[in-house]
């Protein structure tokens, strides 16, 4: 079985609920998830920060951390979709890298990216500085047209959550 088997197996274990075998899987997979994420070559970097999140694997937390500043755009879009995922539930997850998240949306010199850090900031705490920076993205003219939609969402999203707490 390969990492990219392994991690849809235990994303279908997760999905079920079946928390023992989710965890034996992960045990298994340690070290290899581990040496994919430290290769050379962007296309294993990719898969294993994506396979984090198909994991569930919030131990693995400071490991999608380096993957956001990963020089490869596809291993940092693979760790904000793992991000994404593993903030669902736990808006915690975007707190912690949330001035990271703000960078990557803001200056990120691929859009693709830059639009994925901006669905995953949607998952955490509805704070004015994120819902002031996407609600410029989403004015300026200039930026990619998905990017500005995006952004405008995700912002709107916040601002009813913002609205709902009060």
């Amino acid at each position: 079985m390969t990492l990219a088997e392994a991690a849809a197996q235990a994303d279908q274990l997760a999905e079920s609920g079946s928390a023992q075998e989710l965890a034996a899987l992960r045990t298994q997979w340690d070290d290899e998830l581990e040496s994919a994420a430290r290769s050379r070559d962007f296309r294993e970097r990719a898969l294993a920060f994506r396979a984090v999140g198909m994991f569930r694997w919030r131990a693995k937390e400071e490991l999608l951390r380096r993957g956001l500043e990963d020089e490869s755009p596809a291993a940092r879009g693979s760790a904000l979709l793992s991000l994404e995922l593993l903030s669902r539930d736990h808006p915690s997850t975007v707190n912690g890298v949330r001035p990271l998240l703000h960078r990557i949306v803001s200056a990120d010199g691929n859009a693709t990216v830059r639009r994925l850090a901006a669905m995953a900031l949607k998952n955490g705490s509805p704070q004015r500085d994120t819902i002031v920076l996407l609600q410029g993205i989403s004015a300026d003219d200039e930026a990619d047209t998905q990017l500005r939609q995006a952004a405008g969402r995700v912002e709107q999203q916040l601002r009813r959550r913002a609205a709902e707490k009060r």
